[in-house]
C-alpha cells in the first residue's frame, strides 16, 4: 500500500498530492526557519522517495532560495502559505506539515538546531491551553 497525502494553501488556489512515505519529520529552530514561519520552529516532512503532483494552481507557486545557502521555501503567491518544494536538485522533497489537509502517520523525529531556538521558546508546554479564542 502506498502512502498518499493531499494538501493545499490557505486560499485554496494551490492543491497538491504526495505519493510515498515521509522518512523524517523535523522541527527546526534555526533563525531562518523562524523567519519563514513567524513561529518558534518550522515543522517539515522530508522524503527522498515520495512523488509530488500539483493538482491545481501551479502558476501561483513561488520558490525562494536564500542566496549562497541550501535554505529554500515554497509558497503560494496569492496567500503566502508554505508549500512543498523540491530541493537538492530534486533529490529531496520538503513538505511543511501544516500544508497537508489530513493526518500524517509520522511523529516528529527530532528538534533540530535546538541551540538556536528563540529565547522565548522554552517550556511552551506550560503555557495555558485555551480551546477557542481568548476572551
Amino acid at each position: 500500500m502506498t502512502d498518499k497525502h493531499r494538501g493545499s494553501c490557505l486560499c485554496g488556489e494551490v492543491r497538491f498530492e504526495i505519493e510515498g512515505a515521509f522518512e523524517h519529520f523535523f522541527l527546526c529552530h534555526c533563525g531562518r526557519c523562524r523567519k519563514d514561519t513567524g513561529a518558534a520552529h518550522a515543522a517539515n516532512l522530508f522524503s527522498t522517495q515520495a512523488r509530488l503532483t500539483w493538482l491545481s494552481g501551479e502558476e501561483h507557486i513561488k520558490t525562494f532560495q536564500l542566496p549562497e545557502t541550501r535554505h529554500a521555501r515554497g509558497f503560494c503567491r496569492a496567500c503566502g502559505s508554505a508549500l512543498p518544494s523540491l530541493q537538492m536538485d530534486g533529490a529531496l522533497l520538503v513538505t511543511p506539515a501544516g500544508s497537508l489537509d489530513g493526518e500524517v502517520d509520522i511523529k516528529p523525529t527530532a528538534h533540530i538546531l535546538f541551540a538556536s531556538r528563540a529565547n522565548w521558546d522554552e517550556h511552551l508546554e506550560d503555557a495555558p491551553k485555551i480551546d477557542g479564542l481568548p476572551g
